[in-house]
């Protein structure tokens, strides 16, 4: 087989797989009673991180902060960090939330550093609330990578396995609630 019938059959299983994604976003769209043009607004494509899958508008700019370099990485950095990156984020005031440094992982590439974000929302009626959300942040400080270079950071919210990054997807605040919500149901049905 010469290199012009790879070219050929590359290009050939790329349009297929360009057709099904397209049609499986048109199917995906359909089933949820989604408008392709909503507002009069084009919805952008439907992107992915694995297998789940999330919608964005276009005209959304999502916020992102300038993380540090890996020589200027300290434990407390991180945590500024953090926090800079979690005052970015659009949610009701009523939310609180407090920044707790982990633990280091350390092998042979890299050292991770691991922060916790808990979120409640405590009301005058109920100081300290019956449940919790928490979102990971790892911040990975390379040991090979030159010292000028940025920091990795990735974050997950409690219960999900969707990884971000910051920078490239749109914070929700109902997944704090949802988070909130399933922990006071499940509460309910344990009898203590």
């Amino acid at each position: 087989m010469n290199t012009d019938d790879k070219d050929s059959f590359e290009s050939q299983a790329h349009a297929l797989v360009d057709m099904v994604i397209e049609n499986a976003r048109k199917r995906l769209l359909k089933e949820n009673g989604v408008d392709e043009y909503e507002d009069g607004r084009p919805v952008s494509s439907i992107q992915s991180y694995g297998s789940l899958l999330y919608r964005e508008t276009e005209d959304y700019k999502i916020e992102d902060v300038h993380w540090m370099t890996i020589e200027e990485f300290n434990i407390e950095n991180g945590e500024k960090k953090i926090n800079e990156f979690v005052q970015t984020w659009d949610y009701e005031d009523s939310w609180l939330y407090c920044i707790d440094f982990l633990r280091e992982d350390v092998d042979d590439y890299s050292v991770k550093y691991r922060y916790q974000v808990r979120w409640s929302i405590p009301t005058r009626r109920k100081p300290i609330p019956r449940a919790t959300a928490c979102v990971y942040f790892t911040i990975e400080v390379s040991k090979l990578k030159p010292k000028h270079f940025p920091v990795e950071v990735f974050y997950v919210f409690e219960t999900n396995r969707l990884v971000h990054k910051p920078g490239e997807s749109r914070f929700r605040g109902r997944w704090l609630k949802d988070i909130i919500e399933n922990k006071t149901l499940m509460m309910t049905t344990v009898d203590f």
